[in-house]
């Protein structure tokens, strides 16, 4: 048989998942569909959301009044941890040798497959079929590809690449649905109306649990929770901290923090520290993070305070401040330095 897998965190799973696993059948001729929801993606640090045994079961309800051949995969959330491809592509192939396995993957993905446990094992053991992204271009050219696919490639024509182990790479272009599980999140929060792109059971099943609450029902004063998280950032010697009040204004969130680190490593390091910190403080992650890939501006989104940490010379570029003049600057202080 020739298998498809689509794996993900399917927080919540919606309508852009089914069109893009439905266009992926009619164009390629699976025969069926693993959809595999996963534990924890070892690439991108924890949010707040539904519990893996919540995201398992709307995945389950998503796609149970679907016509195909699409079967919901438990076995990474069984496994726990952070979920490896790598490790459930060597389960699968022990447990049905004689089949082929085409790994269903979105542009963003492909072109962060470097950064994967064993990369080129995984080229070894499936085809890889790669969706179309808004904002992302289908490569063109060998050159384009990553240093570890190249040196694999037998032949690339037109949205198809043969590897030298006789799998293929596979470009299938969607009828994309411009709509992420993360704005799903926030407009469920903001109680947006989302019907359109939720299955209908998913939506019921997210009311009747309470899903994706606001941050605000654990953090009573934010004005304080800034400056939590402002501490935190001083001390882990972040540059220029600065914050502002933006209840006065027309701003997406009621506060706003922005800092820089002198790598991206570093800003990546300032968003990692943050999270654990706010987490043990008050028993939360962010709603959201964005960036973390690569550590150029990553933002942190708690709501009703958003933290914007930036690579300093990015920073400098975007000159993102002035977006909040009107706002009241909260004059943040480094209280390590006073205590000097």
């Amino acid at each position: 048989m020739k298998i498809g897998i689509f794996g993900g965190s399917f927080n919540p799973p919606h309508m852009g998942h089914i069109n893009s696993m439905q266009t992926v059948l009619k164009k390629t001729g699976l025969d069926k569909i693993l959809v595999i929801p996963n534990a924890q993606n070892p690439l991108k640090l924890q949010i707040e959301g539904a519990s893996a045994e919540h995201r398992l079961e709307m995945t389950k309800l998503a796609l149970a009044n679907w016509n195909g051949p699409f079967e919901v995969d438990d076995r990474e959330i069984k496994r726990g941890g952070n979920s490896y491809t790598y490790e459930t592509l060597t389960e699968l192939k022990k447990e049905n040798p004689n089949d082929q396995f085409f790994l269903i993957l979105g542009m963003d993905q492909f072109e962060e497959l470097s950064q994967w446990k064993n990369p080129s094992k995984i080229l070894e053991m499936a085809h890889l079929i790669i969706c179309s992204r808004p904002g992302y271009e289908t490569p063109t050219s060998k050159e384009e590809l990553a240093g570890f696919i190249q040196e694999q490639v037998a032949d690339f024509d037109f949205n198809f690449i043969e590897l030298k182990n006789s799998n293929s790479i596979q470009f299938v272009r969607l009828n994309d649905m411009e709509i992420s599980s993360t704005e799903l999140r926030k407009w469920i929060r903001s109680s947006k109306n989302i019907e359109k792109f939720l299955p209908l059971q998913v939506e019921k099943y997210i009311k009747e649990n309470k899903l994706y609450k606001a941050s605000g029902e654990k953090i009573a004063n934010f004005k304080e929770f800034t400056k939590f998280c402002a501490d935190i950032l001083f001390s882990k010697k972040g540059i220029s901290v600065v914050g502002w009040d933006l209840t006065k204004m027309s701003a997406i969130s009621e506060y706003a923090v922005v800092t820089s680190g002198t790598s991206t490593r570093h800003t990546v390091s300032l968003a990692e520290n943050l999270v654990d910190a706010v987490k043990e403080q008050y028993g939360l992650y962010p709603e959201s993070i964005e960036g973390v890939d690569e550590g150029r501006w990553v933002v942190v989104d708690y709501g009703s305070l958003i933290i914007h940490l930036f690579y300093d010379f990015v920073r400098k570029e975007y000159s993102i401040e002035n977006l909040w003049k009107q706002g009241i600057d909260l004059n943040l202080k480094d209280p390590y330095l006073e205590k000097k």
